[in-house]
C-alpha cells in the first residue's frame, strides 16, 4: 500500500522546485549588493558550508517527505473525523493549522535540548544572509513530519498539507537577509519579517530564542515568545557557544555529541533525562545558562 501510495506522489507537485529559479535570483541579487554597497554580509567559507547543509537536507527531505505523504495518507483515509476537501477556504484553514504547528515544532524545537540538538545547525552560521535560509538541518528531516499527524486526522488532504509545507517554507527564505529593514507596521504586526526573524537568528540575551515565527508572528505575540528587533542592539548571529567550523558533519552533529556526553557524565538517572529533555544551558554541577534564566537575569539587571 505505502509503494502505492509513493508512486502516486508526483514530485512536480511541490511548490518548492519551482521556486529554486527565485532562490538562485535573490541570492545573485542580495550578493550584488554586497559587492556593489560593501556591506560584508557573506562570508565565502559559511555560505558554502550553509549550501552543503541544504543539499544534504533535500536528499534526506525526499525520503522523508515520501513517508509523511503514505502515513498522512494512511491516517486519512481510515481515522479522518472530518473531511475539510480542497475548496477556497480550506486554504485559509490549513494556513492557520500549518502555521500554528510549526511554531510549536519550532518553539519546542529550541527548548528540548534534543530537538535543539537538531535545530541548531540552522542557528550556527554567524552571519545572517539568504545562504544561511539554506542551512538547514539533517537530523530534523526523520522526525519533523510526527508535528503535522494531527492534521489529516481532522481531515486537511494530505496532499495539501505537504503544498501548505512548501509554501511556508518558501516564505520564511526571504525573511534571511539585512537588507530589508521595517515593512509597514500592519505587515510587521501580523506577518513573520526579516526584522523579526533577525531577532531570532541572534545570540543577544535580550533576544535570545525569541520570535518562532513561520508565515505569521501572532503566535509569538499571543504565546509570550515577541521580541521587536530594537535600532540600540544589533542583533549578533550565531549560537552562544560557536562552533567555527565549516565541516558539514560537525556542523549537522556536534550538539548531538555534546548531548551524550553530558548524558554519560551525569551521575543520577533524572540528572541524564534532564540533559535530554530539558533546554540547552540546563547543566546538574554548573550555572543555569537557560535562555529563560538569561533573559530574567538581563532584564533584572536592566529594566528594559
Amino acid at each position: 500500500m505505502l509503494l502505492q501510495i509513493f508512486k502516486n506522489m508526483d514530485p512536480l507537485t511541490d511548490p518548492v522546485i519551482y521556486a529554486i529559479p527565485f532562490f538562485l535570483i535573490a541570492i545573485g541579487t542580495e550578493l550584488y549588493i554586497n559587492w556593489k554597497e560593501k556591506l560584508d554580509l557573506y562570508e565565502k567559507k559559511e555560505a558554502l558550508s550553509s549550501i552543503g547543509m541544504g543539499l544534504g537536507s533535500l536528499v534526506i527531505d525526499i525520503l522523508m517527505k515520501g513517508l509523511a505523504f503514505g502515513t498522512y495518507t494512511i491516517i486519512f483515509s481510515h481515522y479522518h473525523i472530518f473531511n475539510i476537501g480542497w475548496h477556497w477556504w480550506a486554504w485559509v484553514l490549513i494556513l492557520f493549522a500549518d502555521d500554528f504547528t510549526f511554531y510549536w515544532h519550532h518553539r519546542l524545537s529550541h527548548e528540548i535540548r534534543i530537538l535543539w540538538s537538531a535545530h541548531v545547525n540552522h542557528h550556527s552560521s554567524q552571519t545572517l544572509n539568504l545562504a544561511t535560509a539554506l542551512r538547514q538541518s539533517w537530523g530534523e528531516q526523520f522526525y519533523k513530519y510526527i508535528w503535522w499527524c494531527w492534521m489529516p486526522l481532522f481531515g486537511f488532504e494530505p496532499l495539501m498539507m505537504l503544498m501548505m509545507m512548501s509554501i511556508s517554507l518558501i516564505y520564511q527564505y526571504w525573511v534571511h537577509t539585512e537588507l530589508i529593514r521595517k515593512l509597514p507596521k500592519w505587515f510587521e504586526f501580523i506577518f513573520n519579517t526579516p526584522s523579526h526573524h533577525r531577532v531570532h537568528h541572534a545570540s543577544n540575551i535580550r533576544y535570545l530564542d525569541q520570535n518562532h515565527a513561520g508565515i505569521l508572528i501572532i503566535w509569538d505575540r499571543m504565546f509570550g515568545t515577541f521580541v521587536e528587533e530594537r535600532e540600540d542592539e544589533k542583533p549578533v548571529y550565531g549560537i552562544t557557544k560557536n562552533i567555527n567550523t565549516y565541516n558539514l558533519f560537525k556542523i549537522a552533529s556536534h550538539e548531538l555529541v555534546d548531548v551524550l556526553q553530558d548524558v554519560k557524565r551525569a551521575p543520577k538517572f533524572s540528572d541524564k533525562l534532564k540533559y535530554i529533555f530539558y533546554p540547552p544551558g540546563w547543566s546538574h554541577d554548573g550555572p543555569d545558562l537557560r535562555a529563560r534564566t538569561l533573559r530574567k537575569q538581563f532584564h533584572s539587571k536592566n529594566k528594559v
